[in-house]
């Protein structure tokens, strides 16, 4: 019966279609009808087939929004799709580049070098910086203006900051003082004296306690105007440059010194634990705020050693980039990537685990980097040089300051993961790798290069002169470290 239904209007078509007075154009409209009633089962409902889709697949989720797009993800179906989006990753990893314009605007006041920089624990835009010329400054990064301004804070110039909760902030410098500020007033709240010129100075996070580094590291209470202890290691004479408190285990602490060496205390105890001596000197130090175990040092031999406490025989990653003596180091929040500012007059973003290819900034007019910062959101990054001047930087180079929308935030974070996902390919890989230098950095880096490889040929042909098993080869990392006393 069905069969006979059918039947009837195809005939009926034929017919319509074979006549020479319908054009072609009707002759398909019928054929395209046929097939549908060919195909619509016998219960159908007044002949009509519908097709439903949920409404939510086809909008917006929120006012802003992309329009969702249906697409066909079957590669047979899109010869030319990786070839598409490889074009796309090139054109973004190239937008990034240009767009790469990261110095945001400079702080002045000091009128000469700045030596130490320090950050407020619970603010975004409070920051403290000493000087050479012995002044102390605090500025609110938001509205790039003096919250306060102590010009003769210390005779000599200032090299240690802390702030010491909401309000106060603790200075040292080479008058052999430390002096304890409430940020509004410009009388210290309390003077420390010392015996010996301080080079450092650092606060415990959940008591009155601070530590002070000169010839040895002493441990001091706000309430009392004489140390409480002295912490050094055993047949010791060197001078203590950079103290800094385990963000996580407020009763460690870690010290770098002139003999080369990189010392952990424990205050409970009253004495040094553990000792290594290195290669060459570190200037500074920071803690990891994410992995407690895990410390970085600022070498004067151009590189940066991440070490973990547990295992100190050996730097658990180098990282390579600077062509002079790197001043100062400092981790993100979120310890992903850290800081680092060298006397090669450059300051550079490194990330966590990549020993290489960092993000490199400078400036004409910036001279060598004493002191670098990150601040508490990890968008920017702050820089004190000898010229005087504390400069602004972004976290990342190309992004856009201001209101960004949704549709705005997809594009960016879209053109984001295909530079990740084809930074492999030699001209994507390429385009993202590449940074400018001055001309003297690249000569510097240039010049580097070629006698680190002449090293290597010599210690190979050495190696190859002499007797079957006598000279091993030493890896980089087993280098560094000369010798670990406990």
């Amino acid at each position: 019966m069905w069969k006979r239904k059918i039947e009837e209007p195809r005939r009926k078509v034929k017919a319509v279609c074979t006549s020479s007075r319908v054009p072609i154009v009707l002759t398909i409209i019928f054929q395209c009808f046929l097939r549908a009633e060919l195909l619509k089962p016998p219960d159908s409902p007044n002949g009509v087939s519908v097709l439903q889709h949920d409404l939510s697949a086809h909008t917006a989720t929120r006012p802003g929004d992309p329009t969702p797009v249906s697409r066909n993800l079957n590669p047979l179906m899109h010869p030319f799709s990786r070839a598409r989006e490889r074009t796309r990753a090139l054109n973004a990893a190239k937008m990034d580049r240009m767009f790469a314009k990261p110095f945001v605007g400079a702080l002045e006041g000091h009128i000469d070098a700045v030596e130490v920089l320090a950050k407020q624990g619970d603010s975004l835009s409070t920051v403290a910086s000493g000087s050479w010329d012995g002044g102390v400054m605090v500025h609110n990064l938001s509205q790039r203006t003096h919250i306060a301004r102590l010009p003769q804070a210390h005779k000599g110039k200032v090299t240690g900051l802390c702030f010491a909760g909401d309000s106060r902030l603790l200075s040292c410098g080479v008058d052999r003082n430390v002096k304890l500020w409430k940020i509004a007033s410009d009388e210290p709240l309390n003077v420390f004296p010392g015996k010996y010129a301080f080079n450092s100075i650092d606060h415990q996070r959940s008591s009155s306690l601070f530590a002070t580094a000169s010839t040895l590291v002493q441990i001091w209470d706000e309430t009392k105007s004489a140390p409480i202890s002295n912490l050094t290691f055993p047949t010791s004479t060197e001078t203590i440059s950079s103290v800094r408190f385990n963000l996580s285990e407020s009763s460690i602490l870690a010290s770098v010194g002139s003999d080369r060496t990189f010392t952990l205390y424990d205050i409970r105890t009253g004495k040094a634990e553990r000792r290594v001596v290195m290669q060459m000197r570190a200037n500074a130090l920071s803690w990891s705020p994410t992995f407690p175990t895990n410390i970085l040092l600022a070498s004067e031999d151009h590189n940066l050693y991440a070490f973990d406490i547990r295992r100190l025989n050996a730097p658990s990653l180098i990282y390579k980039g600077h062509v002079a003596a790197v001043m100062s180091c400092d981790w993100s929040p979120t310890g992903t990537e850290f800081v680092s500012g060298g006397w090669d007059r450059t300051v550079r973003i490194w990330q966590t685990g990549q020993g290489h290819s960092p993000e490199v900034y400078h400036t004409k007019r910036m001279q060598r980097v004493t002191s670098t910062l990150f601040t508490n959101d990890a968008r920017f990054v702050l820089s004190g040089s000898d010229d005087g001047n504390v400069r602004i930087w972004k976290g990342k180079a190309s992004e856009r300051l201001g209101i960004v929308t949704a549709r705005e935030r997809a594009a960016i974070e879209y053109r984001s993961s295909l530079v990740d996902r084809w930074k492999m390919d030699r001209e994507v890989g390429k385009v993202v790798r590449t940074r400018h230098l001055p001309k003297p950095v690249y000569a510097a880096n240039k010049l580097k290069n070629t006698m680190l490889e002449s090293r290597r040929v010599k210690e190979e042909r050495r190696r190859k002169h002499t007797r079957a098993g006598e000279s091993k080869p030493k890896s980089e990392r087993k280098k560094v470290i000369l010798a670990e006393q406990s």
